[in-house]
């Protein structure tokens, strides 16, 4: 897979939010996949600080689970979301090429009835090589504002 593709999965896994398909989303990710929005872009993986969100797939699983279910009365009304990529950037690449770090400033939009949330910042992909295709390994979202008192975000920016 060359380096275009790894950027056309990036833009493929906003559209998937963007449209609601968690489903499809979470079969972007490795097994062992990662959700991660630290307090801090200058937050160290492993580090043991809080988090906004730092989720394993089990816990991206109850999540979906959740909002699939109907049962989510923070969801009623439905929030909608939009994320605008700018091109991704690579950032690193393994000497066998199975394994891609990209950067990609976004913004981001999560509209519920009339209160909307833009929030900014880039994202982080580790992207592994799974066979033929790859996968997101780590998607690891940098808020501008991380550290500031933040409203409840209630989906995937």
């Amino acid at each position: 897979m060359s380096v275009a593709e790894c950027v056309d999965l990036i833009y493929r896994e906003a559209f998937l939010l963007d449209e609601g398909r968690y489903e499809d989303w979470l079969q972007l990710f490795t097994s062992t996949g990662r959700y991660w929005v630290p307090l801090s872009k200058s937050q160290e993986e492993g580090d043991a600080q809080l988090s906004i969100a730092d989720e394993d797939m089990n816990l991206l699983r109850l999540r979906i689970d959740r909002l699939a279910s109907g049962r989510a009365h923070s969801q009623q009304p439905p929030s909608s979301m939009q994320h605008v990529l700018q091109q991704p950037m690579l950032i690193e690449r393994s000497a066998d090429a199975n394994e891609y770090g990209f950067r990609t400033a976004f913004t981001y939009a999560e509209c519920r009835g009339d209160e909307v949330l833009t929030l900014h910042g880039h994202y982080v992909h580790r992207l592994v090589r799974a066979g033929e295709q790859f996968h997101i390994q780590l998607k690891r979202v940098n808020l501008v504002n991380a550290a500031s008192r933040l409203p409840m975000i209630q989906l995937f920016p």
